[in-house]
């Protein structure tokens, strides 16, 4: 892909992502939403691959139909209550509707089938902006329009999300559908906080957007498609690979890791609103996401010599991507919890 081809395809992403999170008018946020759309389809099928041609194919049918379907219900609320408002949604169908369609757009359960096979058609980098910056327009709208959504679909979508994550990720060995259902039980906890306290999902997407960017550039500097390249990642740079075992960590909420800090806030005020059992089954969830965590962590750190297969030797390459991002993200993705009592 040419630089003037990839410099139009990154600046229509930028530019439907602020167009929907600054607008109040749904046929604006629609046209935010669909040139982030077209915007990324490009990106996931430059391979010339079949798996990058259907992976492509089934991320914009479910983006179109979850586009059409936004549009049905904010049609249709402007049909009762004559206001193309995106904060003045009255209609109880056509807020069902635009919760269904909302998930269906970030991948939360049990319409989540097409995010684990679109992020293992695409290349890594693609897949990190589907499972980052293409979460942030569903989101803004989500921000915006809160005190309509459905609390009881969200929340049982938020259960079904932390389960399903961590149950389908014991049973995978590519990193990409690892990431991506840990990605489904990320959105689930902010699924779970939503409706009941929404400066709790802001800091919970934030740092998800900080742990996820840095697990995948530590992805990319190590070439890791799967869990046997991550057991060989050691030979390659054993620094490296060491912090992705604590990014790893601190994805799956370990104290005193960044990511234990959302969770926790989130089930301290799930118990304050007398909803015990779904903070229960939050937590049991985590334990099953923090399982392959750490299957993953251990199979990066449990070899230190060479790999002395007679097929590939990985271990005589150095990786060559540039890792400024990762410099900037790993701290924050590491130490956050550590450091918050020095900033208060």
């Amino acid at each position: 892909m040419s630089p003037t081809t990839t410099t139009i395809l990154v600046s229509s992403l930028a530019t439907g992502t602020i167009i929907t999170a600054s607008s109040h008018h749904w046929l604006m946020a629609w046209i935010g939403l669909e040139m982030n759309t077209l915007a990324i389809i490009p990106m996931i099928s430059k391979q010339h691959h079949p798996r990058a041609t259907e992976a492509a194919t089934k991320y914009f049918l479910t983006q179109a139909a979850a586009s059409a379907t936004i549009l049905f219900a904010s049609t249709t609320n402007a049909w009762q209550t004559g206001t193309w408002d995106i904060t003045n949604m009255t209609n109880p169908t056509a807020n069902t509707l635009l919760t269904m369609a909302l998930a269906m757009k970030l991948g939360l359960a049990p319409m989540h089938f097409w995010l684990p096979e679109v992020l293992q058609g695409s290349t890594i980098k693609t897949a990190l902006i589907i499972v980052t910056w293409q979460k942030l327009a569903p989101m803004a709208l989500i921000f915006m329009m809160f005190n309509n959504l459905s609390p009881t679909a969200l929340l049982m979508m938020a259960m079904i999300s932390t389960l399903l994550g961590g149950w389908a990720g014991l049973n995978q060995t590519q990193t990409r559908k690892i990431m991506a259902y840990s990605s489904i039980a990320h959105l689930g906890w902010m699924a779970a906080i939503t409706t009941i306290m929404p400066n709790l999902l802001m800091l919970n997407l934030t740092l998800y957007l900080l742990m996820t960017t840095s697990m995948f550039y530590t992805l990319i500097l190590l070439n890791s498609k799967n869990i046997k390249d991550m057991a060989t990642s050691p030979t390659t740079s054993p620094t490296t690979t060491a912090l992705a075992m604590l990014t790893l960590l601190s994805l799956g909420g370990l104290p005193p890791l960044t990511g234990f800090l959302p969770k926790w806030l989130i089930l301290e005020e799930l118990i304050m609103q007398n909803l015990t059992p779904t903070a229960t089954i939050l937590v049991l969830s985590a334990l099953l996401s923090l399982f392959f965590y750490l299957r993953l962590s251990y199979s990066s750190t449990i070899t230190l010599a060479p790999n002395t297969t007679t097929t590939k030797h990985k271990w005589r390459f150095k990786p060559t991507t540039n890792s400024t991002l990762l410099t900037m993200t790993l701290p924050m993705s590491l130490l956050m919890l550590p450091i918050t009592p020095t900033m208060c």
